[in-house]
């Protein structure tokens, strides 16, 4: 084993709040931790609650081309392949019948807004979901969002504050998927069992990575259930400094909030990376 396979990382990290901006914007400092990480040979990949779509524009941010992206919180992973148009193949694929899970919230959200993803990409949402990247998709009537399986569910309720929207949520007993509840009212919904740490498992797998040379960073809700797996197995849990407390119990280490570029911080500390 060469002295850089056996310091190499495997490094997961969260897009909106880790790595970019509130604006979507992703700072110089970032872009340079990023390449001197990188340039160290650690595998650096993102695991976020995006589509593909949305996810592979943040690749060429980064100037990045791992071997496998978490999308979808867990429910698809893509695997690099030169042969495809965009360098990526749909590799893993979770998906759930949302008909259920849909008329439950439908019952307790006057003003709730809707987006379904499915296993292609392609999305279907009802009218005044306007703060989403909607290329590849269409607006339909709520009926139409009930028949087909999905990898993932968003919903919106505008009415409704942070707090109060997680005590709506929690109320409605969702018991046969998995959520998680975004900064603002929005709710995103995978398949049961299926989060970001079960997808990172299976590519730590197959990459070969130990478990104690892993670190993930991430700041939101969405983020708990890898911070919790790379902690227990003796690696790095990283949360963002403006993520809520709920989530920091989880990590193993804080880093400066995503204003104060706390993730440069975080990649500059691995072996090799720091100039």
């Amino acid at each position: 084993m060469s002295d850089t396979e056996s310091t190499r990382w495997l490094v997961a990290l969260d897009v909106d709040g880790t790595v970019l901006h509130e604006d979507g914007t992703c700072t110089d400092a970032v872009k340079h931790a990023v390449a001197r990480a990188t340039e160290a040979g650690h595998e650096l990949m993102l695991a976020t609650g995006r589509s593909w779509e949305t996810t592979a524009p943040v690749l060429e941010t980064l100037d990045i081309h791992p071997d496998y992206v978490v999308c979808a919180n867990g429910a698809l992973v893509m695997k690099r392949d030169d042969e495809e148009a965009d360098g990526y193949r749909r590799h893993l694929i979770e998906t759930f019948d949302p008909s259920d899970v849909l008329k439950t919230i439908a019952r307790s959200l006057d003003d709730g807004r809707y987006m379904v993803e499915y296993p292609d990409g392609f999305r279907r949402y009802t009218q005044g979901m306007v703060d989403w990247n909607l290329d590849n998709a269409e607006m339909v009537p709520f009926e139409r969002l009930l028949h087909d399986p999905v990898t993932r569910v968003v919903v919106v309720s505008p009415e409704h504050g942070e707090e109060e929207f997680l005590k709506i949520v929690e109320s409605m007993g969702l018991h046969q998927v998995t959520y998680s509840i975004g900064w603002t009212a929005w709710l995103d919904i995978a398949p049961l069992g299926v989060n970001k740490s079960t997808a990172l498992q299976r590519v730590r797998d197959w990459v070969g990575i130990p478990a104690s040379r892993v670190l993930v960073a991430g700041d939101g809700r969405n983020d708990i259930e890898m911070l919790s797996w790379a902690g227990a197995a003796g690696g790095r849990a990283v949360a963002m400094g403006q993520a809520p407390d709920e989530v920091k119990e989880f990590a193993t280490e804080v880093t400066g909030p995503v204003d104060d570029d706390g993730l440069a911080d975080v990649l500059l500390s691995l072996p090799g990376a720091r100039d």
